[in-house]
């Protein structure tokens, strides 16, 4: 008797979920044709707004702390010791531990409610995510053991983080391409160069 009892409520929570889901098609088709096409490029836009200010801005204020500020801890490590495997544990520790801190400094310091720039949480996720992985991008080619190798190639990483946050910024935040690459790149220069320059000392 239960097991029959089970099987008629399984089956009628898989035809309430069957009829919502068709409600929610027809909503967005009868949303789609109706919805006057000024009023639906105003929600479109208020959209892509939320989306730039909860996951974009966060997320390119992560990657360029995590791939900018990391710089010298890593290359200086890596110029003092000529040691592989010390210059990635560094690098591990300061790109996490900046992304960490990143991520409790964005969701700390607004709720959102006010500024409008959404979840604190999603922020958070955005930016810790995001720095961690602008570290780990050149502090993962130390994990190869021979250091010139390693060094070159973390090198490449750099150019393309630096020129990859220029095109976001260009492309999300609508700076003009010149502007962004000269500030990213001068930042991330003299960044590069007080690591080299400490760590040969």
């Amino acid at each position: 008797m239960r097991a029959r009892t089970n099987a008629a409520t399984r089956k009628l929570l898989g035809d309430l979920a069957m009829v919502e889901s068709g409600h929610l098609r027809l909503s967005s088709r009868l949303g789609d044709k109706h919805l006057p096409g000024p009023v639906r490029a105003e929600e479109d836009a208020r959209s892509h707004r939320q989306f730039i200010l909860t996951w974009v801005q966060p997320g390119l204020a992560g990657l360029m702390d995590g791939s900018v500020s990391t710089l010298a801890p890593i290359f200086a490590t890596a110029f003092a010791t000529h040691n592989t495997g010390t210059t990635f544990l560094v690098g591990l520790a300061a790109s996490l531990g900046a992304g960490i801190s990143m991520g409790f400094t964005e969701a700390a310091s607004d709720d959102g409610e006010i500024s409008g720039r959404g979840s604190p949480l999603k922020r958070g996720i955005a930016s810790g995510v995001m720095t961690a992985l602008g570290g780990l991008g050149h502090a993962l080619p130390y994990l190869i053991p021979h250091f010139w190798t390693a060094t070159a190639i973390a090198f490449a990483i750099v150019f393309f983080e630096l020129w990859a946050i220029a095109w976001i910024q260009n492309k999300y935040m609508e700076t003009p391409f010149w502007r962004a690459s000269f500030q990213v790149v001068l930042g991330g220069a003299l960044v590069f160069a007080t690591g080299i320059l400490i760590g040969s000392a």
